[in-house]
């Protein structure tokens, strides 16, 4: 049992942590438990019979055909003496049919409800860990910044046209900036500077409230210079929430991660940008400069 357990840890190393629909990762799940059924020396017969399920629940469960409960997980982990994998696997259950959220479905009642979805996730928090490479993040945008970014998205998605409510929606998200019990660490791309969001005016505009965002103390603001060394993968960016939460954005879907495994690792990656990054006075000259060459 010994020498399982210590395949155990090895496997969950390289279990894939970013499933990209629920599909896949019901599947990765099922992987994960067949390797702790084997793990503890069962067959599925075996399990079958301790558990007094029938052998086909079994093989849907490992084929990723059908989502274990968590009360199935805990009969699962209690059968294969497995219990110290039970809190990751509550959580990956969890997450399953949550992580993964299509854009059309998100967005189909336009940009303002998305809007004031994410308030909600912001009023738990209290940590704030931001990686934005290219664009401004919204907490940080101005009315004008935040309308052409979801222009942007409107054309993209080809929805009904509500920026102006949307951008609005936006905004009023930024009141938790003003709450002294909340810590924001935002890194940002240095292409965020230079990345033409509604023309030079809007550009401007936005770069100056930057400098006056650098004067709230909760507030750590750092830059990642374009030719910092290669140290961390840089995909997406994403928002890692307190301990809870991971939401990261592509072209198609939005994912909120809330398996520790995963928060872990970005974490990690936002640790690894921060020590890329510059703070303080050579940030305000980076925004001021950007500011003075549009001028």
């Amino acid at each position: 049992m010994v020498a399982g357990r210590s395949l155990r840890r090895v496997r969950l190393l390289t279990f894939p942590t970013v499933p990209t629909t629920a599909d896949q990762a019901r599947v990765a799940l099922g992987v994960r438990l067949r390797d702790i059924r084997r793990d503890a020396g069962l067959s599925s017969t075996q399990l079958a019979a301790v558990t007094g399920w029938r052998p086909p629940k079994i093989s849907k469960i490992e084929h990723g055909k059908q989502t274990p409960s968590e009360a199935d997980l805990s009969v699962w982990c209690a059968a294969c003496c497995a219990q110290n994998e039970l809190p990751d696997l509550v959580a990956a259950v969890r997450s399953i049919e949550t992580q993964f959220a299509e854009w059309r479905r998100i967005l189909r009642t336009g940009t303002k409800r998305r809007q004031e979805a994410s308030a909600k996730a912001y009023e738990k928090a209290r940590l704030f860990r931001i990686w934005e490479p290219a664009v401004i993040p919204g907490l940080l945008q101005t009315m004008s910044y935040a309308k052409a970014v979801l222009s942007i998205t409107i054309d993209f998605f080809q929805l009904p046209d509500d920026a102006e409510q949307g951008a609005e929606a936006r905004l009023k998200r930024q009141r938790v900036l003003a709450e002294e019990d909340r810590r924001f660490h935002i890194i940002m791309g240095e292409q965020t500077l230079h990345t033409n969001v509604g023309g030079a005016e809007v550009m401007i505009e936005q770069l100056h409230y930057l400098l006056d965002l650098l004067k709230f103390p909760h507030l750590r603001l750092g830059i990642v210079p374009l030719d910092a060394a290669y140290r961390v993968p840089l995909h997406n960016g994403f928002w890692v929430l307190d301990e809870a939460l991971v939401q990261f954005d592509t072209y198609t879907a939005e994912l909120s991660l809330i398996r520790p495994d995963e928060i872990s690792i970005y974490a990690r990656a936002f640790e690894r940008l921060a020590a890329l990054a510059t703070y303080g006075v050579e940030v305000r000259t980076m925004i001021a400069a950007a500011a003075s060459r549009l001028a």
